[in-house]
């Protein structure tokens, strides 16, 4: 058995005395595993098929693949699909992007996404919402009636947002008056991706998956 030198061992013992430094990793490590334990696949090109894993960094800022990527890659079918319904929502339809990411920015809110929410404050600046939209998002019920800080096309999609959400079912009232301030085409568009974003807060809370 090697024997260390008795001023390392104290050095050792020193440092491990300091709170945090035994128990917490260096910074740019990749998480292992998941909240509910789920192991995430590695950040290489091991993680799938190497066409799938390209196609998933070139949606990806730097390349570097999501904790939430790392968790799909587990089923690399399901991963495919994801990505190809996701990068369509993202960047192929009519839909303003303001009103993407504030149905998205809500249904964070609603179902306790923290990871979705986290994820998608810089889009919805990017999109042109300020930060006192965000702060209000935090309060649903007022900002579908807030006139002051969000338009009617913004409410509509504040309140079809709240009732699939957390009802499912869309009132006529509801679904008439989205369909006032939006053409038919970007309506369906805008049904898909609130459907498509409670699908991906349902699965990064049941999964565990955390912020990178």
């Amino acid at each position: 058995m090697r024997q260390w030198p008795l001023a390392v061992v104290l050095v050792t013992i020193t440092l491990c005395a300091v709170p945090g430094f035994a128990d917490t990793p260096a910074s740019s490590s990749p998480k292992a595993v998941s909240r509910a334990g789920i192991p995430y696949k590695p950040d290489s090109d091991q993680a799938g098929p190497k066409e799938l894993v390209d196609a998933i960094r070139a949606r990806r800022a730097g390349g570097k693949l999501l904790n939430l990527d790392r968790m799909l890659l587990h089923s690399p079918a399901f991963a495919n699909g994801w990505n190809g319904m996701f990068a369509a929502i993202r960047g192929q339809l009519a839909l303003p992007g303001k009103l993407r990411e504030i149905a998205i920015m809500e249904i964070g809110v609603l179902n306790q996404a923290d990871y979705e929410w986290a994820q998608h404050e810089k889009e919805f600046y990017a999109a042109g919402g300020t930060r006192e939209q965000l702060a209000a998002i935090k309060n649903v019920p007022a900002a579908i009636k807030n006139d002051k800080l969000f338009t009617e096309a913004e409410r509509a999609t504040l309140a079809l947002t709240d009732e699939m959400t957390r009802t499912v079912k869309v009132s006529d009232a509801t679904m008439k008056r989205i369909r006032k301030a939006l053409p038919d085409d970007q309506v369906v568009e805008l049904v898909g991706t609130i459907a498509g974003y409670n699908m991906v807060s349902r699965f990064v809370v049941a999964t565990g998956v955390e912020l990178e």
